[in-house]
């Protein structure tokens, strides 16, 4: 009886220390949770200043750090470099958590199935072509583009094609917020479509950038597409994919 016991402590412990099977995907959870909580725009301590002092500090955080269209085609090197930093910095915690809850469910089994190497370049290629899209497209904006949604959009994209029939559970509000579970090939256009939607009603300007989501999306799509043609397509997802209002 004893050694049973021990056996199945030494099991339990043995899961609990074994290597995650999406370390990538947690890896970017973290880095993203630490630098928000750390930067201004988490309001936790007051390094960044307090007061009237914080919203300047937050402003020049994201100029800093993330993409400001005007600036990024003027050809300096530091400039470049923004659409691959704004990935990791967030405007606030429910864009952070919104964000992470995505990244969290669709990110890990995508890794699973990508493997850790082409899922980091595919997370972070994707992620900086889409803000480089969307700079292109508000070239005159000098209004700064921060946040990891169109990496976390092209993850999505990636999903559709690989696990199409995953179900997903969502809410609904024209529905009462019941929460029903569709196939993932019902639930991702349907949400690229109120992207597509969003976009064209935000055309003015900057704002949210559902151009950039969209753009993920579709190079995701497509990535996976020709990365994966005439593979083994998983019918059903690992896990149950959680899927909430906040949109990446």
């Amino acid at each position: 009886m004893t050694g049973d016991w021990i056996g199945t402590v030494r099991r339990t412990v043995g899961r609990a220390i074994r290597r995650p099977r999406a370390p990538v995907t947690y890896a970017l959870i973290t880095l993203c949770c630490v630098i928000f909580v750390t930067g201004p725009a988490s309001g936790i301590g007051t390094a960044y200043g307090t007061g009237e002092a914080l919203p300047a500090a937050r402003r020049a955080y994201f100029h800093r750090w993330g993409v400001v269209p005007a600036e990024l085609f003027e050809g300096a090197a530091p400039s470049a470099l923004t659409p691959a930093t704004a990935l990791f910095v967030h405007g606030g915690w429910v864009h952070l958590l919104g964000n992470m809850l995505f990244l969290y469910v669709f990110g890990a089994m995508t890794e699973r199935r990508m493997g850790h190497v082409q899922f980091t370049l595919f997370y972070l290629g994707c992620g900086y072509l889409a803000l480089v899209g969307y700079a292109a497209a508000h070239a005159d904006s000098g209004q700064s583009l921060v946040g990891a949604s169109g990496a976390i959009s092209a993850v999505l994209g990636a999903c559709l094609y690989l696990f199409p029939r995953a179900r997903v559970t969502s809410l609904l509000p024209f529905l009462f917020f019941l929460p029903l579970r569709f196939p993932a090939w019902v639930v991702l256009p349907f949400w690229a479509a109120l992207q597509w939607v969003a976009a064209g009603q935000a055309a003015r300007g900057p704002g949210v950038a559902y151009l950039a989501h969209l753009l993920g999306f579709g190079l995701g799509l497509v990535f996976a597409w020709a990365r994966f043609q005439g593979t083994t397509r998983v019918k059903a997802a690992p896990a149950p994919a959680p899927e909430g209002e906040n949109q990446p």
